[in-house]
């Protein structure tokens, strides 16, 4: 507990006990008034500042105006213990309020602890601890075991096992080992690494993370904004109600301490404390709960936009493929399949495209690039090169077609490489891209969930990309689709969905970025994906995996669900004791319960949101 919530805390016990001596004493007159104004300053003097200081910066309908009002109101008609009780639990509630709030803040801070302190760094054969942002692109950075790592990188020496609970939500640790690409945030468990840095700190996962997290508050949502303006607008209204209701009835019924009486209670019930902290709070709770399962939100509106999802666009390579491919069949023809393999290795040895790394990988014998000469790329159709003293040509149809060698069709869905060898056609090789695990199960949940249509768009063939959409069971496929095509689809399906349901776009690559902008709601693959996307998107998933989407939809209609329930619930229960006040059925206990006690549920009920991702 913080030093201000302490001291609170003291001055409520405090005012308490003075209140039940102050009540228990014998004392009349101007004794009893001070035995009261005593606990009242103690536990009040803050409220009644911020009230005084407020008006006179022109700030004057706010929850301390209603509490100083109602409070010295009712000393002002006699009623000390109902003014000094109301002060004191209007101050609990106040620092419940406090706790729930500084709860939540510190459990997202400690799910998002991932900010590094210090990257090491050897200079001149000494092992050095240097701030992370002074960390240049190209250095080599140690990481221990135990530590965190600073920077995104590659490994170049070591092997470990990394924790990366804080980032993904994934609770089983990954093994690295030279070669592989790590991200900041992570916790090296095991073994010592050597990284290279591949982004200043700047640019790094862990910093856009802390951003993102850091910026979510400003985008608020519909309901967070309603209640913005709702309070502006409330709380004027029901001060010059109360105002009437203490001064127009006597005018005509006399009885004037009864009606002042009764415009306190309708002061104090219509505070709307309750509405002010708890929507706020439960936007915030399920921002939190969704980065425990390593889904960032960047703001309440994106997660209330999320939430009313009806149809759902994926790209295909990276976000419902793994965007690794490897050769799944080898058909020769006027070959053996291990020359056909060889002689297409080779041909592309020089070549970083994913399918000249696929068809590397696939060749079990040693590759000697001294058997390659007069290398030849040749865009859009393949790549031309002397292997061995022979010409060997592999590529697509067009390349076949153009040095004259007949091509065979397959039968096999994926990306075919034909392979000509002094002109003679060799045979095909066929790479496909491997489905993820889970995207089946995702397009399945999301059905489930009500989501009323799912899409494809993708540049590849259309006969690869319609078997995909058939085997994961999506309604519409299109394919063959350049980056600006990809635009277009999207706008068309905007302009033909429902008008309350909103469409979110899934994609990974730097060519997604306009489309994730487009959409209702853009969400990146966030742990492999570009830095265009990342940046362009309003929901990042951290851990690659498509089941998350389903996963954050639950935790975006829990939050409204919550959201709605607290303000039913505040606006129902407080206009019933604002009528039963107003008819003099209704005293000061019941008051402070519709304020007070109600504020404390709908908290309580917004904190739930904090864990909707369990």
């Amino acid at each position: 507990m913080k030093k201000k919530e302490k001291r609170v805390l003291v001055r409520i016990f405090a005012a308490a006990i003075l209140l039940a001596v102050a009540a228990l004493l014998p004392l009349e007159g101007f004794w009893r008034l001070l035995a009261f104004v005593v606990p009242y300053a103690l536990v009040g003097w803050d409220v009644l500042w911020h009230a005084v200081r407020n008006i006179l910066h022109g700030q004057v309908f706010d929850e301390n105006f209603l509490m100083a009002l109602a409070t010295v109101g009712a000393f002002c008609i006699g009623e000390y213990p109902e003014g000094v009780l109301v002060m004191l639990l209007y101050q609990i509630g106040e620092l419940f309020q406090d706790f729930a709030v500084d709860r939540s803040r510190r459990s997202i801070a400690s799910l998002m602890d991932i900010r590094p302190d210090w990257a090491n760094v050897e200079r001149d054969g000494v092992l050095v601890q240097v701030d992370p942002e002074e960390v240049a692109v190209g250095d080599i950075i140690v990481v221990k075991a135990g530590e965190r790592i600073p920077l995104d990188g590659i490994v170049t020496d070591g092997t470990s096992t990394l924790n990366t609970a804080a980032l993904t939500g994934e609770s089983l640790p990954r093994t690295v080992a030279p070669g592989d690409a790590v991200i900041s945030g992570c916790v090296n468990q095991s073994g010592l690494l050597h990284v290279k840095v591949t982004s200043e700190y700047g640019d790094s996962t862990v910093s856009r993370i802390l951003e993102l997290v850091e910026n979510s508050s400003a985008r608020k949502a519909k309901y967070e904004s309603f209640i913005t303006r709702f309070a502006r607008w409330y709380t004027p209204v029901v001060v010059i109600a109360a105002v009437l209701l203490g001064v127009v009835p006597p005018l005509f019924a006399g009885n004037w301490s009864d009606w002042i009486n009764r415009a306190l209670v309708f002061l104090v019930v219509s505070c709307p404390c309750a509405l002010v902290i708890s929507v706020p709070l439960s936007f915030f709770g399920g921002i939190g709960g969704a980065s425990r399962q390593g889904i960032l939100v960047k703001g309440g509106n994106y997660l209330e936009a999320l939430a009313h999802a009806d149809t759902v666009v994926f790209d295909k390579t990276g976000t419902l493929t793994r965007g690794v491919f490897h050769v799944t069949a080898v058909h020769p023809q006027n070959a053996a399949a291990e020359e056909l393999l060889e002689a297409a290795a080779l041909a592309e040895s020089y070549s970083d495209h994913p399918i000249a790394r696929s068809l590397r990988e696939a060749c079990s014998c040693e590759l000697d690039n001294r058997r390659v000469t007069e290398v030849e790329e040749l865009s859009g159709r393949g790549v031309r090169a002397v292997v061995d003293g022979k010409t060997v040509c592999a590529g697509n149809q067009k390349l076949m077609a153009e040095y004259g060698s007949e091509c065979h069709k397959c039968h096999r869905v994926g990306t075919l490489v034909h392979v000509s060898i002094d002109g003679q056609y060799a045979g095909h090789i066929v790479i496909s891209d491997e489905v993820k695990e889970d995207a089946a199960q995702t397009i399945s949940q999301l059905k489930e969930l009500g989501v009323k249509k799912t899409v494809m768009l993708t540049g590849d063939a259309k006969e690869v990309g319609e078997d995909t959409a058939q085997r994961l069971g999506m309604e519409e496929v299109y394919t063959e689709l350049l980056p600006a095509g990809k635009v277009e689809r999207v706008e068309a399906l905007l302009e033909g969905k429902n008008e309350k349901g909103r469409l979110v776009f899934v994609g990974d690559g730097i060519n997604d970025a306009p489309v994730l902008s487009r959409a209702d709601v853009g969400i990146a693959m966030g742990a492999m994906g570009s830095a265009a996307a990342i940046e362009a998107a309003d929901i990042v998933l951290m851990d690659d995996k498509p089941s998350k989407i389903p996963l954050a939809m639950r935790i975006a209609r829990k939050t409204l669900r919550i959201v709605r329930q607290n303000i039913v619930f505040a606006l129902g229960v407080k206009g019933i004791v604002l009528v039963l006040g107003a008819l003099g059925l209704a005293n000061m206990w019941l008051a402070v319960f519709a304020d007070v006690g109600v504020s404390v549920i709908a908290i309580l009920n917004a904190m739930r949101a904090l864990y909707a991702g369990k």
